[in-house]
């Protein structure tokens, strides 16, 4: 992922606590961090195709001569900062039962408009038929326990 300017004014306001765990039977998402490392980037690099037919991604990620850990691991940590910074929220999706990476999902600032807030996920491809599930319980949850007013979930 790439970096984005700040915007102009706070993504949350000062009081707001982000969640940091959603659960459902088929997947659980928490924040992205370093130990994810290594799921996350095999999780994505067995998936370029899946990922960039998905809404929201395109041609421009993920490159398709994929990236080493050590570059993954920066854009990780990248993703962690935002998330301790308030200025985007990255969640890995985990399965459940195993803690296996399958997934990820990105709150940021709309790059053309920061009041909109961007919503974009992908699931691996051999889990594709959690890509709808995933979309209506985090469009749920961004609605009951988010303060965004304009979503954009591509």
């Amino acid at each position: 992922m790439t970096e984005q300017t700040p915007p102009a004014h706070p993504f949350v306001p000062a009081g707001f606590t982000a969640p940091r765990l959603l659960e459902t039977d088929a997947f659980r998402l928490v924040p992205l961090a370093p130990e994810h490392n290594a799921g996350d980037l095999a999780a994505w690099t067995s998936s370029i195709e899946h990922i960039r037919s998905t809404p929201g991604f395109g041609r421009s990620w993920p490159p398709p001569e994929g990236m080493s850990a050590q570059a993954n691991l920066a854009d990780v940590e990248e993703h962690q900062a935002d998330f301790e910074a308030r200025k985007g929220f990255t969640f890995t999706v985990l399965d459940p039962a195993t803690d296996e990476v399958i997934g990820c999902l990105y709150l940021y600032p709309d790059w053309d408009d920061p009041s909109v807030t961007s919503v974009r996920s992908w699931v691996r491809a051999d889990r594709a038929e959690l890509d709808g599930p995933l979309v209506r319980t985090v469009r749920e949850w961004l609605a009951a326990k988010w303060p965004f007013e304009k979503i954009s979930y591509r």
